[in-house]
């Protein structure tokens, strides 16, 4: 047999698999909503109203077929659409067909449903702990001052956004800095604590109440970021670094707080992580896919045998 009829044979099987994958309407509606959305087991066996069983053996076909990837994290296991390979391009050369279709765009509106429950269940989880958020914040620090190394690596700018502020504990610090401090937080209960915290304080702080994947700020506001260890509660932590690119002005800073990846699984419900940690390619291949570039990276020992890392970047157009 010659190479050319070899090579022949191995495209033709693939082909045959990737249709036979697709000849499901479960499937076919799956691989839709994963060109949109990563989603884990549970939220699809909610959007679609199946069983998990059998929702996993549709999503073993698809994976199997290289039309799905998956990423592990915990006990959790995250799928969406293949970002490479041949499924990518089979996927990305059929996906036309599920234009206009009703019921892949009622698929849609069911994720979005889904999604925003379970925003709206954060934003419950943060309003219950508010008032308790600084002492859980210490069960995870220590005695580390954080904030005093977030200071040492920011220079002095005109406007400083503290993205996800949570009660406010940094936004006085950052007033040392600038002119001008926004702090921006979704639960509202978090936002009060702050408002109380600087209630007969000097002027020059703004609080605004919205979600980091939909930032309350202008084009090229910001002189300076701020994210400190909000990353791992976000869905989508690459829609809010693309959201922080736009209200920051090109050539200035970005300083990212975060977790390493770690294995505690009880964080979650503890805490309301949603990601357990992230390692130092994930953070660069978003950081580069959102146009900023990492200038310099430091790691840090935390309680519960946890690390964390402190990035500096910078927007780079």
């Amino acid at each position: 047999m010659t190479i050319s009829r070899y090579l022949d044979i191995i495209i033709y099987v693939k082909t045959v698999n990737f249709f036979k994958a697709l000849s499901d309407e479960t499937r076919l509606r799956l691989l839709h909503i994963f060109t949109h959305y990563e989603l884990n087991v549970n939220e699809i066996v909610d959007i679609m109203g199946m069983g998990q069983s059998r929702i996993s053996r549709h999503l073993k076909i698809l994976a199997d077929a290289q039309l799905l990837t998956f990423r592990r994290d915990g006990l959790w296991t995250f799928y969406s659409a293949a970002a490479g390979g041949e499924g990518y391009r089979f996927s990305e050369a059929v996906k036309y067909l599920f234009d206009d279709d009703p019921v892949f765009a009622k698929d849609l509106e069911k994720v979005k449903h889904v999604l925003d429950e379970r925003s709206r269940e954060t934003v419950r989880f943060f309003d219950s702990i508010a008032e308790d958020w600084e002492k859980l914040k210490r069960e995870i620090f220590g005695d580390i001052d954080l904030n005093g190394l977030i200071l040492e690596n920011i220079p002095s700018s005109a406007t400083i956004v503290d993205l996800g502020c949570g009660t406010g504990d940094l936004l006085g610090l950052l007033k040392e800095k600038a002119g001008r401090v926004i702090g921006v937080e979704k639960s509202p209960r978090m936002l009060e604590g702050a408002r109380r915290r600087f209630a007969d304080h000097e002027t020059g702080i703004e609080l605004r109440i919205g979600q980091l994947e939909h930032l309350p700020l202008r084009e090229a506001e910001a002189d300076l970021a701020v994210i400190n260890m909000v990353l791992h509660h976000l869905p989508d932590p690459g829609k809010a670094l693309l959201e922080v690119h736009r209200v920051l002005k090109k050539g200035n800073t970005f300083i990212i707080v975060d977790l390493l990846t770690h294995n505690q699984e009880s964080m979650r419900e503890r805490y309301g992580d949603r990601w357990l940690g992230f390692s130092e390619t994930e953070m660069k291949n978003w950081l580069d896919s959102s146009g900023f570039s990492i200038k310099k990276m430091e790691s840090f020992d935390l309680k519960k045998k946890l690390k964390g890392f402190l990035i500096t970047a910078v927007k780079n157009f």
